[in-house]
């Protein structure tokens, strides 16, 4: 009992805080917000205690125990916070554990940004419930905005809670079961308070390594093979998405009517559209992306692709400067997120340039 209301009074100290900032507040958004956390923490059960218990779902306790050394790995190996995250887990009885609000101006490709004191400025709203989200989402379609609603399997609470388990992701392939736990733990070794890309990209990165290295630990040798299948993947696609986005960004800050920008933007999206249709000619693999083409194509949905990826390449190459030890890169990003948001910009710029300069001398 004790623990429940120091949590309950850890979380409203931080929802108050948050609720200060004024023209952001919305009382019970923010309650609704701090209902929805405490019941994630009702529900965590230790993994140990589900593990001994003979009744509990033989399945469920197997991923369970895998679970339990992917932790260990990624405190031991790729030297993530060693604490309580991810040594528990809580089934939600739902898919998603929150579904996020995306939106952009119908003539830009910049996502509109909801501040908080403890996160910052940050690029989507969340809901933890579907119907809330959708409601919100529509309000903001009337407003005029491209929109987009994601369900989300995870989130980190940045260390303020011991983060479990869930229900929404369990059912995972073992890679990607390590990537979402390798990636949500390094949101607690930094975190730029309202800079997406910085905090997104770089998770994308340890992710990436730790997934790697997991599977060669284990010797999935052949898992192994369908990872490095996926990034190369990954990589086709993302240029794909951000290559039509900077047209659209061109187009945007173009001298055209906004009417002659509306008919640009529509042929840019098809033209991704057929892009895609091609590559799938060519690549059968690439059926995979089927359903995130079924979504509306919008500036919201594109955006989204950006904030996980733009800055993947200067957080590669900051990694390959420190040869590959997450101790030493995961020091170099401290000191680079204490810099303003320019001057980190200039630092990851020249990292990826100079990384570019030493792959060119090596061939």
């Amino acid at each position: 009992m004790i623990l429940r209301i120091s949590r309950r009074l850890k979380l409203a100290i931080a929802v108050g805080q948050v609720v200060l900032l004024g023209s952001c507040a919305n009382l019970p958004y923010y309650a609704r917000a701090v209902d929805g956390q405490m019941e994630i923490l009702r529900r965590a059960q230790p993994i140990s205690t589900i593990i001994a218990d003979p009744a509990a779902d033989q399945k469920l306790k197997r991923v369970l125990a895998r679970v339990v050394l992917m932790r260990e790995f990624a405190s031991r190996e790729l030297k993530l916070p060693d604490n309580q995250s991810y040594t528990s887990y809580a089934d939600l009885k739902r898919p998603f554990v929150v579904w996020n609000v995306f939106a952009a101006p119908e003539l830009s490709s910049e996502l509109k940004k909801w501040c908080f004191v403890q996160a910052g400025c940050v690029s989507y709203r969340g809901f933890f419930s579907q119907a809330e989200a959708e409601s919100y989402a529509e309000e903001l379609r009337n407003e005029g905005y491209d929109v987009h609603v994601g369900g989300v399997r995870a989130y980190s609470t940045l260390g303020w809670f011991n983060d479990p388990v869930l229900n929404t992701f369990i059912g995972y392939s073992e890679m990607e079961l390590a990537r979402l736990i390798f990636h949500e733990l390094t949101h607690q070794v930094v975190y730029v308070p309202g800079d997406s890309a910085f905090n997104e990209s770089f998770a994308t990165v340890v992710e990436q390594e730790g997934v790697g290295r997991w599977l060669d630990s284990t010797g999935a040798a052949s898992q192994r093979a369908v990872f490095d299948a996926r990034q190369e993947r990954e990589t086709v696609f993302t240029e794909l998405v951000l290559n039509h986005r900077k047209r659209l960004q061109e187009l945007f800050s173009s001298d055209l009517s906004d009417t002659e920008k509306r008919l640009a933007k529509a042929r840019i999206f098809d033209e991704l559209r057929e892009e895609f249709a091609q590559l799938k000619i060519a690549r059968a693999d690439f059926s995979s992306y089927d359903r995130w083409f079924a979504q509306q194509l919008n500036n919201a949905l594109l955006a989204t692709i950006s904030t996980y990826t733009q800055l993947v390449p200067a957080f590669q190459a900051l990694l390959a400067q420190q040869n590959g030890d997450m101790g030493r890169f995961f020091a170099a990003i401290k000191e680079i997120s204490k810099l303003p948001e320019a001057e980190r910009a200039t630092v990851l710029q020249m990292a990826l340039e100079n990384h570019q300069r030493r792959d060119v001398a090596k061939r």
